[in-house]
Order: structure tokens, then sequence, then C-alpha cells
């Protein structure tokens, strides 16, 4: 079972330097993937967990999709970016993958937010939530992650203000790769083409606010 409330001081450590190698300014190579589709999820997402702030029902969920995916030029550490953004009604998420060339210890890093169907995709692609999910694969290891946790009926929330360095650093991840991916302007276009998801003349994109789990985008 992953302590993904209160990671040891050595995971702390991986999840800082796995952060740490993200390239900022990466070099793209010409291959990319953008689709666009509808799922049914019976479970919810890996990232989201019960308690992890997102409503939750039991009835499966038809979610709308965005993934959009870059391949990085030969000499990066990272083969591969991908980013998703789902909306089933009640929660939208955005996950950040990014994918090892070569992978000896570390396989993939993944960060996630969500925020509960407040606002449109415009509100929430705009908005730069906070990461509130960080997750390392490993070969041949157990994965390592961190999550923004919330109170159960008997107790608060924990002290994770020790992590915040961690997050902050995932949030500006998340932000920058909204802007190099050109999320903003990408989700809502691919949105909209798929069928029964029009975007009503009356809706105006409001601030998301974020579930109980906050992450970040560039200008």
């Amino acid at each position: 079972m992953l302590n993904v409330c209160a990671p040891s001081a050595e995971e702390q450590k991986e999840i800082a330097a796995a952060l740490a190698r993200v390239p900022k300014q990466p070099l793209f190579s010409a291959d990319f993937e953008i689709s666009h589709g509808r799922s049914t999820l019976s479970e919810p997402p890996n990232f989201l967990q019960p308690g992890s702030g997102a409503k939750m029902s039991d009835e499966p969920s038809v979610a709308n999709y965005v993934r959009i995916r870059r391949e990085f030029s030969v000499q990066a550490l990272f083969s591969s970016v991908q980013y998703s953004f789902s909306n089933d009604g009640q929660n939208m998420i955005e996950t950040l993958v990014l994918h090892v060339r070569d992978p000896k210890d570390l396989i993939q890093v993944s960060m996630e937010d969500s925020a509960s169907a407040i606002s449109s995709a415009e509100g929430m692609v705009a908005a730069n939530t906070p990461a509130s999910r960080i997750r390392l694969e490993r070969f041949g290891k157990s994965s390592i992650a961190l999550a923004r946790c919330t109170g159960s009926e008997n107790g608060p929330p924990p002290d994770q203000s020790a992590y915040d360095p961690l997050f902050r650093s995932a949030s500006e991840v998340l932000a920058n790769y909204r802007g190099l991916l050109g999320v903003r302007r990408t989700v809502p276009a691919e949105l909209a083409q798929i069928p029964g998801t029009g975007t009503k003349a009356s809706d105006k994109p409001k601030s998301a606010k974020p579930a109980a789990n906050p992450a970040e985008e560039k200008k």
C-alpha cells in the first residue's frame, strides 16, 4: 500500500529529483498526436481514489476526453509527453505523463489535478489548477506517490506543509507544459468536435474552483 499522504524522506528526494529532470524548454520532434473521444468509466481513474476530494458515484460515468502527445528529440531523457483532459460531468481531470526513453530505474513521471465541474472546460484549462497528485513508476520497484489528502470522519487533514515544495514544483511543470502543448486552445476545440458536446452560447468561462485537490498553466 502506497503511503501517498506522507512519503519517506528518501521518496521525497526521488520525487524532487525526477521533477527537476523534466525539461523546461524541450525540443520536440515533428511527431505528435491529438485525439478526442468518449469513454465509459466503471472505476475512478488510477489517481482518483476515495478521499481525494473529487465527487464520486457508484454508477459508471461517461467522460469526454482529449489527449495530446508529443515526442522529444532523441537526446532527451524522456521519449514523450502525454497530456490528458477528461470531463465526466462531475469532475474535470488533467493528467500529464512523461515517459523515460531508456528505463533503468525510473519509467515514467505523472502529475494530476482535478476540479469539480463548476465551470466550462475553457475555464478549467485556463485556471492553472495546482497539482494534487504526483507519481513515479519505477523499474523493478514499487511506485512512489504523493497526494493532497483530506481529513476523515475520525480526524482533520494531515499536515502536509513539508511537501509544499514538491507540489509547487509539479504545478510549475504542469503550467509549463499546458503552454508548450497549446492546451488552452486545443482542448476546447477538440471537445467541440465530440457529438453532443456543444458549448452553449450562455456558457462563459468561470474560474475553476479546485475540489480539495488542487495544478497550473503558463500563458
